[in-house]
């Protein structure tokens, strides 16, 4: 299936000269969807994860199918605020400014093996940042996968050299 014709582009999104990679196209797409976690699934499989690990918002899309589909649990990362308990938490760095990252400290004992996911890769710091958390929890990281990946911006660079599975690159 040829995923980025599921894929819209908005030019000058959200700020003028960036184009917009739109998932809910790719979202609304029965077969387009049910393709998605598939193809994940058995890219992933490798991987022998324990957990799913999807960031705030739309690894949640994708990475709690993808924990169903493998039959493991997943866990949320969220922004700062969004977890009624203590927490594990990682800052990274935006062109703007700093961000944060927060996941409960009780989600996964230590030792566990996990898989991140989310719908894109472009400078890698949000992937990045939640590795630092799985870091902190003493779990292991065993791979990432993406949706989509921008190359041109060099993400895949900052990240631990762990297996990476994306499934469209720009």
């Amino acid at each position: 299936m040829d995923l980025k014709s599921l894929i819209r582009d908005i030019p000058d999104f959200p700020k003028p000269g960036i184009m917009f990679r739109d998932i809910t196209t790719l979202l609304s797409n029965p077969q387009g969807l049910s393709y998605t976690i598939d193809s994940l699934a058995e890219k992933c499989s490798a991987v022998s994860a324990d957990y799913v690990v999807g960031m705030e918002s739309r690894g949640f899309i994708f990475g709690a199918p993808l924990a169903y589909k493998m039959g493991i649990g997943f866990i949320p990362v969220r922004k700062p605020g969004k977890l009624p308990g203590a927490v594990h938490f990682a800052e990274y760095e935006l062109e703007y400014g700093v961000d944060r990252l927060e996941m409960h400290r009780d989600a996964m004992t230590s030792g566990s093996r996990v898989l991140i996911v989310d719908d894109l890769i472009a400078t890698g710091g949000t992937a990045a940042a939640t590795a630092k958390l799985l870091e902190q929890a003493g779990c292991e990281l065993v791979g990432f996968a993406f949706i989509i990946e921008l190359q041109a911006l060099g993400g895949r660079q900052k990240l631990p050299d762990v297996p990476i599975v994306t499934l469209v690159e720009y």
